[in-house]
């Protein structure tokens, strides 16, 4: 069966993964090459997961069938199926690849690529926003607020009167043309960021990993490892950030004469002093590795999670 999507950083997630046993949420499934290879690393490892787009969820059904009674398929944002799986099952670890597959980026009726006629980028194509509503009908300064924060485009105003006044825009395509006559030249298609920041909008991608973060600290996991793999900087910043918080000891407001907190209120503790990034080698064989992240996280806490 061959696979439309090359996993990132696998020989790291693998290695993260090594000497769990029990229960991993893999909240990304996607057509499942990270779950498998975890499958087939140890018959101690266990996978729930976790996908909102149903093409890509039946795919790995079909391609992680074998490993029968060790899987559970969850279909749905994993923002929120995550709390069932937290509920549910005693998770040992969580994997969660924050990006879009090179399948849907290549698909070209899925609307993520520039040369698309379609204008969609939903994971989940029952959802009700798409890009088409976003350029369509979105206000300037809506426009404006998503390309400086979710796409860090300088001049963001510029651009949203631009979109405005070539309204309506049908298609991928489209967009990525007036992108290059709007857009400075740089090494990457000058469409790159705006599509990033509208995808990011349609997905709501930023509130579904704080969402997660919320999740697993408010369950406070047993001996668990947390690997969050991400592909731009707004993303590695909130897990960055995140990470830093559950490992203080001492949680008490900035400008305290003397610690009153007991100073023992981390979560547990970061593994990754630095990301794991991608190889030379992983990068020739996989370019979209280039920009993958991967920081880990240790939480030793007990919680109150039913075991399954």
């Amino acid at each position: 069966m061959s696979t439309p999507h090359i996993p990132v950083l696998l020989d790291a997630v693998l290695d993260t993964f090594k000497d769990t046993k029990g229960w991993i949420v893999d909240a990304t499934l996607g057509f499942g090459g990270h779950s498998e290879a975890l499958l087939q690393s140890s018959p101690n490892i266990k996978i729930i997961g976790i996908d909102r787009d149903k093409e890509a969820l039946a795919f790995a059904k079909k391609r992680l069938e074998k490993f029968k009674d060790r899987v559970v398929f969850m279909q749905g944002d994993y923002s929120k199926k995550i709390k069932e799986a937290l509920y549910n099952f005693d998770i040992k670890g969580v994997l969660a690849d924050i990006g879009v597959s090179s399948w849907q980026l290549d698909s070209k009726e899925r609307g993520f690529s520039f040369e698309s006629d379609e204008l969609d980028m939903r994971m989940d194509r029952d959802a009700k926003l798409s890009a088409y509503e976003v350029l369509n009908y979105y206000s300037l300064e809506e426009l404006a607020k998503i390309f400086k924060e979710y796409g860090e485009i300088r001049d963001a105003k510029r651009v949203a009167k631009a979109i405005i006044a070539n309204r309506p825009i049908q298609s991928a395509k489209e967009l990525a043309h007036l992108a290059k006559r709007i857009l400075p030249a740089k090494k990457i298609h000058p469409a790159t960021t705006l599509f990033q920041a509208i995808r990011i909008e349609v997905n709501k991608e930023l509130d579904e990993l704080t969402a997660l973060l919320d999740s697993l600290q408010e369950a406070r996991l047993k001996d668990a490892k947390i690997a969050i793999i991400t592909f731009h900087s707004l993303e590695d910043r909130i897990v960055k950030n995140r990470f830093k918080e559950w490992a203080k000891e001492c949680i008490c407001p900035e400008g305290v004469m003397r610690c009153e907190c007991g100073g023992s209120n981390a979560l547990g503790k970061i593994l990754t002093k630095k990301p794991i990034i991608a190889t030379s080698k992983e990068k020739a064989i996989n370019p979209r590795s280039r920009s993958a992240k991967m920081r880990v996280f240790w939480m030793k806490e007990s919680n109150g999670n039913k075991s399954g």
